[in-house]
């Protein structure tokens, strides 16, 4: 009966009477929803977390490192004492990127040029990547006496040893479009899980491979989304690659720990970011929409997940591996409780006491 009541409440009681509405910001022309009433209480930090010099002498490698999470990642780590090398097909915008974050941090950012949908150009830009940050100390690999002079397997495991790898590998490049899958052609699935799924593993295994025959160990993450767990109609292509990436991080991570080689992964929910939105939500509708389902109120923001991607990459983590660690603002479980939908009505109740 109390369920009834509150019902037959809510059908009398006009919705902006009952709720506070959602705050706006501008997007261009578009006006869409920054956040819920609640959101008030779960304002976002965006300074960075870790303390200065976390990643001094330390060698971070972002694909996606242009635009958006990758742009934030990298903006973190660089902060953080890591010199970086941001990859994408986009030389330009990568350019732009790494002279406006070393502006900003005092730290050396490479960009580098590379199609993680081609092998050879992901095998390209890692070579590059190497000879970019050049070589430590040599006090880091063998030492040497003068018995070794003719010794030229020692030699080249000296070179492989003290050739700078990356200590840190973030798979942050995707591809994404909304479209019914009876509409999707095989080109369109092809392109998606290249870029996604073939590109993480290539680029997972070219430098996985080299850093088992140097010796050195690595931490990888890999940014997927809370779809990938359950699946998603409309980005089928994007669903099943982004699950893929994430079975191949924890295979390797209980693979590849005797190399010295952690695996995370990151499943973001919505984030703000300029390209994803204006791509796939260019009106804001589907915005409005989202921050009903999202338990603190509002979207997420860049700097957040660049914050849990630098404690994931560093040496306060170095117990974590083969996580799937989901940063959604409670969306998930908000979307799979069968009776989360009653929080519409709930103001309408009587008080519990009542309620027998």
């Amino acid at each position: 009966m109390a369920l009834l009541r509150g019902l037959t409440v809510l059908n009398r009681v006009s919705p902006n009477k009952c709720f506070t509405p959602a705050r706006m910001f501008g997007n261009g022309t578009n006006t869409l929803y920054q956040s819920g009433p609640q959101a008030r209480f779960f304002p976002p930090s965006e300074s960075v977390m870790l303390l200065p010099g976390t990643y001094k002498n330390k060698v971070a490698f972002i694909t996606g490192g242009g635009t958006g999470l990758g742009k934030a990642m990298t903006t973190t780590l660089s902060s953080l004492g890591a010199e970086c090398v941001i990859a994408s097909r986009n030389l330009d915008v990568l350019k732009k990127t790494a002279h406006e974050i070393s502006q900003q941090t005092g730290n050396k950012v490479h960009a580098v040029q590379c199609n993680v949908r081609d092998p050879a150009s992901v095998e390209a830009a890692v070579n590059q990547l190497v000879n970019d940050v050049g070589l430590p100390d040599v006090g880091l690999g063998l030492h040497l006496n003068s018995s070794d002079a003719i010794d030229s397997a020692k030699y080249t495991k000296l070179f492989l040893i003290c050739t700078v790898n990356p200590q840190v590998v973030i798979n942050n490049a995707a591809g994404n479009f909304i479209s019914p899958s009876e509409k999707l052609s095989p080109n369109a699935w092809r392109t998606i899980t290249d870029i996604v799924l073939n590109g993480t593993a290539y680029v997972t295994l070219d430098i996985g491979k080299r850093l088992i025959k140097a010796e050195k160990g690595a931490t990888f993450l890999a940014i997927t989304t809370i779809y990938a767990e359950s699946g998603s109609g409309f980005v089928v292509p994007s669903a099943a690659a982004k699950a893929g990436v994430e079975t191949l991080c924890t295979s390797l991570a209980a693979e590849w720990g005797r190399y010295g080689m952690r695996f995370n992964i990151i499943q973001p929910g919505p984030i703000k970011t300029k390209g994803a939105f204006s791509r796939l939500d260019p009106t804001g509708t589907f915005e409005k929409l989202m921050l009903e389902t999202i338990a603190v109120g509002r979207l997420g923001t860049p700097a957040e997940i660049a914050n849990l991607a630098a404690y994931l990459c560093s040496d306060y983590a170095s117990w974590v591996s083969g996580a799937i660690i989901r940063m959604d603002g409670g969306e998930y479980v908000s979307l799979a409780g069968e009776f989360n939908g009653l929080k519409k009505v709930i103001f309408f109740f009587p008080p519990l006491k009542s309620i027998n």
